[in-house]
């Protein structure tokens, strides 16, 4: 049986290439929400193979969850208690329109976007991410950009990580936008997948050929090619060549004499010493990417990329899985579904936030993650929430919320000073969430972070301080154990104590009722090294 990671027992967890274009089923279809499109073509499946699926989560579950996917944070006690009491029937509408409307949607979208554009290691593009996903600027503005490469807004950032290594500048660019992992063509055509050649590798690395650094900038020359060598020991040009085949025409490049490549270069210095950007290109391969990858009937990879990495991130797996091993040979587990959403993304200028709020309003995303069956669902059937890991930028700041003293967040607050407090928070928890490393594939709590929790004094002095603004500030003035536990939990789990709760934690305040500030300093280090925070379920 698989269940959601609620405690019973309390302890310290952590130690323990084309695609195929589908029409709609039925016309009906084309004038649906997001999320009654995404629960008729994930029920059909079901159905098909004649699977349930689990049950809804229940309230604070589903809180807690949208939370953490939404804005970043798990829920404050009131905040939690507010949802559960009401009695509105369009509170979960009410609730997601909140958050996703809310300063701290832009905060974590950029933040969500720039681990996907910049894995660890690659610097950030926050600079960047910050201003456009407050804008909600649409998804392929921001390709543009990104290729433009524009050193005042820190766009690029992207480019500038990479420019030194063309052939990952090429891939990261294949996978991160297109969802096609590229890199195995670079050798000798795709052994697996006869749409990936060579041509394809080389083709994707010819619009990123001419880039360069010079100084603080970017530039990009009107000259130079690329060759190649292939299998058979044949020296190639590589074509100007998008993903899906299609060449694109450009003027021919002459390519300048010994001495006026020394002209140049010494043209470039005097701009590197003042600052001063290169001279934009009369051709750019850049922006002839940007424009073939969005035309239409080419627009078939960047469109369902984007659709496939939203997916994955609110449901922990992608339509098409691994997400960047979008083609024929794997297809996706829901393709009518897949090309619906990827049209209607176009279709209403590549707005991400109309995505996200449509799909964490479907049926689909708010299952339970308890499975009572006797084996688990295949989980491309997405027939039950998937657990999930928290990001370090989620787990730090839903750690500082949970140790910080539900009285910092009074009833009474206005909204405009809950959200400076939320954001205060989040800053301060910035510094510990660079502790954290980011999740993987096969995720599981290292031994570095299980000693981190157990043996660094910084635990202590950022979640256990004795505070009046503090968790363990407060619970240590509460004589009633029960109260104490009920505080607690709500505190840091955003839910109701269970029966089984109380009973154990009455019992574990026992051992230190001499000392009321150890009680509360061990209890609240209990709650916040269990699963239940270490994961979204």
């Amino acid at each position: 049986m698989r269940s959601s990671p609620h405690i019973v027992v309390i302890v310290c967890c952590l130690l323990g290439m084309t695609l195929p274009v589908y029409a709609d089923s039925s016309p009906e279809l084309a004038n649906q929400e997001i999320h009654e499109i995404v629960d008729h073509f994930i029920d059909l499946r079901l159905n098909a193979v004649g699977v349930a699926p689990a049950p809804q989560a229940d309230e604070a579950n589903l809180l807690r969850r949208t939370m953490l996917d939404l804005v970043g944070r798990i829920p404050t006690a009131e905040e939690a208690k507010q949802f559960i009491a009401s009695t509105d029937v369009n509170k979960r509408v009410a609730m997601v329109d909140r958050l996703i409307t809310s300063p701290g949607f832009p905060r974590h979208h950029a933040n969500e976007l720039n681990a996907m554009l910049m894995p660890s290691g690659s610097g950030d593009l926050l600079k960047y991410l910050r201003p456009a996903a407050a804008d909600n600027r649409p998804w392929d503005q921001v390709f543009r950009e990104l290729l433009a490469a524009d050193a005042e807004s820190g766009a690029d950032q992207f480019l500038k990580s990479r420019v030194k290594d063309l052939d990952r500048l090429a891939n990261d660019t294949s996978v991160i936008f297109f969802g096609v992992n590229v890199s195995c063509a670079q050798c000798h055509d795709h052994p697996l997948v006869s749409e990936w050649t060579q041509s394809h590798f080389f083709g994707m690395k010819s619009f990123f050929n001419r880039t360069y650094e010079n100084g603080d900038f970017l530039g990009e020359r009107d000259y130079g090619l690329v060759k190649f060598q292939t299998t058979d020991g044949e020296e190639k040009v590589a074509p100007l060549m998008f993903l899906t085949g299609t060449v694109l025409a450009e003027p021919d490049a002459v390519e300048p004499s010994d001495e006026e490549k020394k002209e140049e270069k010494n043209q470039l210095e005097e701009l590197k010493k003042n600052k001063q950007p290169p001279p934009a290109p009369s051709f750019s391969r850049r922006a002839q990417l940007a424009s073939v990858a969005l035309e239409e009937d080419e627009d078939i990879y960047f469109s369902r990329s984007i659709v496939n990495r939203v997916w994955y991130r609110l449901f922990g797996r992608g339509l098409v899985a691994p997400v960047d091993q979008m083609h024929p040979e794997n297809p996706a587990s829901h393709p009518e579904l897949l090309d619906w959403l990827a049209r209607d993304l176009v279709k209403h200028d590549y707005d991400l936030r109309r995505l996200i709020r449509g799909l964490v309003l479907s049926d689909a995303y708010s299952r339970s993650s308890r499975w009572e069956g006797a084996s688990d669902p295949a989980p491309d059937l997405f027939a039950v929430a998937t657990i999930r890991p928290l990001t370090p930028a989620q787990y730090a700041t839903s750690l500082r919320l949970a140790s910080m003293s539900p009285t910092w967040f009074p009833a009474d607050t206005t909204s405009e000073d809950f959200e400076k407090r939320i954001e205060q928070v989040e800053n301060s928890a910035s510094g510990f969430a660079r502790m954290i490393d980011p999740p993987s594939e096969g995720f599981q709590v290292s031994v570095t972070e299980a000693l981190l929790f157990n043996n660094n004094q910084r635990i202590s002095s950022e979640f256990l301080r004795d505070g009046g603004d503090s968790l363990v500030g407060m619970l240590k003035s509460i004589e009633d154990p029960n109260q104490l536990v009920d505080v607690a939990v709500w505190n840091v789990f955003a839910r109701p104590t269970t029966v089984d709760e109380a009973e154990v934690l009455g019992e574990y305040l026992k051992q230190y009722q001499d000392n009321r500030l150890i009680a509360a300093q061990q209890l609240v280090w209990a709650l916040l090294t269990t699963n239940e925070v270490r994961f979204n379920y």
